[in-house]
């Protein structure tokens, strides 16, 4: 059997950020994945809380020069890329001076949510395909770990659908508790869009909050994920409208690295 290769995609993981549970769970699965003989990549943000020279970040600059577009803006995208001092594992930050070059993560100094996280996910979401076509790496599976990776498997199935690295590519969605109750502007849609991507493909984008990011991550995966056992009440009665596959195993638990194997074979034929 040939080697799986697994695209872990998520906005933390240490050792290098830690805001939620998402960032020890990317730490730990990848490896344990990699140990069972799967060829793994990780991609995340460059927050602007991530110390460049302690975590050894440096430029990869056969990656870098892409331009993204955010509704009717261009962005440059960079990748940097570090290791992981205690495993055999590489980590491509994606990073923007407009939406990364900031001493904090989703919310300001004063507990605020930066009212452009919206973009920052559109960019990021667009840069993590983008990236990995420049690598000429096929990845069979990406997992998108919570919200801000919500947009790929929407991009995998339209934009990407017919592209030679992503025409194989399946996708699994994990969702966390980790909801916030900003709304984004309307002009959400119009940022969202790529080439074959249209408004009724985004149509649960509308209500431009983050029950919207769950719900189009939901709608295009496909396997998705229940990360807590404890969902809040609307994230509950989100997956049973859905009727999601769910794992209910948490990370600390010992079958987890199991699960996720098995969900992997059995998506992959």
């Amino acid at each position: 059997m040939r080697k799986l290769r697994i695209l872990y995609v998520a906005s933390e993981i240490n050792p290098f950020l830690q805001v939620s549970e998402v960032a020890e769970f990317l730490r730990k699965l990848p490896q344990a994945m990699q140990e069972k003989g799967m060829e793994i990549r990780i991609l995340i943000p460059r927050f602007g809380s991530i110390n460049e020279r302690k975590n050894r970040l440096h430029e990869v600059v056969r990656l870098s020069g892409i331009n993204i577009s955010v509704g009717e803006d261009e962005k440059p995208l960079i990748i940097k890329v570090a290791s992981i001092p205690s495993a055999k594992l590489q980590v491509y930050f994606l990073d923007n001076e407009d939406y990364f070059n900031r001493k904090y993560v989703f919310l300001d100094k004063e507990g605020s949510f930066y009212d452009d996280n919206d973009e920052r996910t559109i960019f990021f979401c667009k840069g993590v395909l983008e990236t990995v076509k420049k690598l000429g790496w096929a990845p069979d599976i990406v997992h998108c770990t919570d919200w801000m990776t919500a947009l790929i498997p929407l991009y995998l199935k339209t934009t990407y659908k017919n592209d030679p690295v992503f025409k194989d590519t399946k996708s699994v969605f994990t969702i966390y508790n980790n909801a916030f109750e900003h709304k984004f502007d309307e002009d959400i849609l119009e940022k969202a869009k790529a080439m074959d991507v249209s408004d009724e493909a985004l149509a649960h984008l509308r209500s431009a909050d983050f029950e919207g990011f769950i719900k189009i991550g939901c709608q295009y995966a496909d396997s998705v994920v229940k990360a807590n056992e404890d969902m809040n009440e609307k994230l509950s009665t989100l997956l049973n409208e859905i009727k999601a596959n769910k794992i209910e195993a948490g990370i600390e638990d010992n079958d987890v690295t199991e699960t996720y194997f098995n969900l992997y074979t059995e998506l992959v034929p």
